[in-house]
């Protein structure tokens, strides 16, 4: 059987007791990292005084998850495997929905214990008072593909939970004041662990505290972007044409809110 256990975004003290049985069972672990699984039995063992046997440590990620399937195939049947993600739950942008989609076609039997998550977790502190959200997980990092989904994102009905690296974060949010300064976001870095902190304002106030030095960017981010308002004004050709993008990337926005094509966009911005 394959078990698909969360662990703790931050403070190792989230694990569930559920989650500690189960690891004392396993005879193989498949991990997105054996280094961080093998960091947190660590903690696990000298802050809960628990002793797990010595069991097998394999990695599992999106380069070699292909590979690896292939040769833990028949164990899958035979041992109590587990899967766990460096942090917080497996499967969500994850390569562990190749393990799911395995033991769904070759009748496998498999189980996915509930755990908390950054993205519910990060909504939950945001005080967004709407029940449904979008979870977009990461936006591409080329230009034109993140410009043309943080547009088409920021026009949706519901309010859009993102993640971010650090190093982009101030251009993430650089980007939100382009499109609607006034934008109301929520920017939550670290969860659960000790520097965890939340910022909630207005997207050119969240900038301007960037820009000052107020926050620091380092750290793990999850970014919530409020909704359009009801009455909020819509995104009009015009607005892109002043943007300061290169024309490959206005040429794509503008073609999403007309109906000339991306190349005509283009050969129309450069000439």
């Amino acid at each position: 059987m394959l078990t698909f256990i969360p662990t703790p975004i931050g403070n190792p003290q989230d694990i569930t007791i559920r989650a500690l049985k189960e690891f004392e069972k396993a005879t193989l672990f498949l991990c997105e990292d054996t280094r961080e699984t093998k960091r947190l039995l660590r903690i696990l063992e000298e802050r809960f005084e628990l002793n797990y046997p010595e069991v097998e440590f394999l990695s599992f990620h999106e380069h070699n998850g292909e590979a690896r399937l292939l040769e833990v195939s028949e164990r899958l049947n035979n041992e109590q495997v587990i899967y766990v993600s460096d942090a917080g739950m497996p499967v969500i942008s994850d390569p562990g929905q190749i393990l799911v989609k395995y033991c769904q076609d070759h009748n496998i039997e498999y189980d996915i214990l509930p755990g908390g998550t950054a993205v519910t977790t990060a909504y939950a502190a945001s005080g967004f008072k709407e029940g449904n959200f979008l979870f977009y997980a990461f936006l591409p990092q080329k230009g034109s593909e993140r410009a043309s989904a943080l547009v088409e994102l920021m026009n949706k009905p519901e309010n859009v939970v993102l993640y971010e690296a650090p190093h982009r974060i101030e251009k993430l949010i650089t980007e939100i004041v382009q499109i609607d300064e006034q934008r109301e976001v929520f920017f939550s870095k670290e969860l659960t662990k000790k520097f965890q902190n939340y910022y909630r304002g207005s997207a050119k106030e969240i900038l301007e505290q960037f820009r000052e030095g107020s926050i620091n960017p380092k750290g793990e981010w999850v970014v919530v972007i409020g909704k359009k308002p009801a009455k909020a004004k819509a995104l009009y050709v015009d607005d892109i044409l002043n943007f300061d993008l290169q024309p490959k990337v206005k040429a794509k926005l503008l073609a999403k809110l007309t109906e000339k094509s991306v190349k005509e966009w283009y050969n129309e911005l450069i000439s």
